[in-house]
């Protein structure tokens, strides 16, 4: 195999943590949009020593995050190119792509049209049809569902549709064949949805429990990512959380699944301690899913701190010649209208033991710059879009 500067790449994606609005936030709707800044106004400062001797501060000054004097790691924000704020166009931007025409999402639920051609073709009636938790919606619809057999049809501020099913009604098997169905029916234009998602459900009114056996019917990735690049190369690219949904398997050699937030950094603990030539890529969901489109800044801050307390075993056990790159996918401010993803800068913080002093990087102009500086490490086709700041880093 060919030589490289770094043996293992370690990539956390804070999911929806945001540093600011974009340049392009007025195309949005979002100008004014601050993630992290209004999340630390609101508790009157955030305390995250880890980040703060990293250098999140210095990219630019966050309530109650102190200016490291000399940062450990290199510094800088990212601005996303491509047309949309979703997870998908994100990640995928981050590995290389360049979306330009969004995927669709559906803020009045899902048109007439395809609720009918589902119903004809999966022969069940459909009930729900709206955005929603999906707790929420369980206890508004779920003994509707037990008593008809129909399917609870929802979204999200994110390109997705979702079906959920009481395992007892519906089985299994017959749920993922509907989402398969739903699957086809969606993935091109007009709907041009992100991700079918399974999600069955256990109990009796007034307690259904989601179960674990959700699955994700994604998209494939538009064009080869960095990650196809690795695995094709031998290289070894661990998937931890949603990663491997988002890509839809694309370019993954091992896919550890989690439960939360800190089930994602145990599982990244364990990646530092196995041998491993090539990428460790976690998505920290929670922060999106619980906290930004719930609107809650209080649990989101609560979230950020828990986080950073438990950087402190995963920089304790970087090697040498380890890298570790932290940004986001997309902001979503739970200070702002709505309960949509914020079009916003995200932070990038990268470090190695091996590093003399940390410095400001200039400002990315794609999320890309990430997978371009991943493939020039490994050595590996570079991706069309974004600029390597391998050579940047001493």
């Amino acid at each position: 195999m060919s030589t490289h500067t770094y043996k293992r790449i370690f990539l956390i994606v804070m999911d929806s943590v945001g540093i600011g609005e974009a340049p392009d936030a007025a195309k949005f709707n979002d100008e004014g949009a601050d993630t992290l800044g209004h999340i630390a106004e609101h508790r009157g400062g955030l305390h995250m020593p880890n980040m703060a001797k990293l250098g999140l501060s210095n990219i630019r000054e966050i309530k109650g995050i102190e200016k490291a004097e000399q940062p450990l790691g290199y510094y800088t924000k990212m601005q996303e190119v491509s047309a949309g704020k979703d997870t998908m166009t994100g990640h995928w931007e981050i590995m290389g792509l360049r979306i330009d025409t969004p995927f669709n999402v559906f803020p009045d639920g899902f048109p007439p049209e395809l609720i009918s051609q589902l119903e004809e073709k999966t022969g069940r009636k459909i009930i729900g049809n709206k955005p929603a938790s999906g707790t929420e919606i369980l206890d508004e619809l779920g003994e509707e569902h037990m008593k008809t057999g129909d399917l609870i049809v929802y979204t999200s501020a994110d390109s997705v549709l979702q079906i959920a099913a009481h395992e007892d009604i519906v089985p299994i098997d017959e749920l993922y064949k509907i989402c398969e169905i739903a699957r086809e029916l969606t993935l091109d234009d007009p709907y041009m949805i992100g991700r079918v998602i399974a999600r069955p459900f256990l109990g009796e009114p007034g307690n259904f429990q989601r179960t674990s056996n959700r699955h994700d019917y994604a998209l494939k990735p538009f064009g080869r990512t960095v990650m196809n690049e690795l695995k094709d190369n031998n290289l070894d690219v661990i998937s931890i959380g949603k990663i491997a949904d988002i890509y839809d398997g694309e370019g993954v050699t091992q896919s550890l699944r989690t439960k939360s937030n800190m089930d994602g950094m145990d599982k990244l603990v364990d990646t530092l301690n196995m041998d491993f030539t090539g990428l460790s890529f976690v998505n920290l969901v929670d922060f999106d899913a619980l906290f930004g489109h719930r609107r809650d800044p209080q649990g989101y801050g609560d979230a950020l701190e828990e986080y950073d307390e438990r950087l402190t075993g995963a920089l304790e056990l970087l090697k040498e010649d380890d890298l570790l790159i932290i940004t986001a996918d997309h902001g979503n401010d739970p200070i702002h209208h709505g309960t949509d993803h914020t079009r916003e800068y995200v932070p990038l913080l990268v470090y190695s033991p091996s590093m003399k002093v940390g410095k400001e990087l200039p400002i990315r102009e794609t999320f890309a710059d990430i997978g371009a500086t991943i493939a020039e490490n490994f050595n590996v086709t570079l991706p069309k879009h974004g600029k390597s700041f391998l050579k940047e880093l001493n």
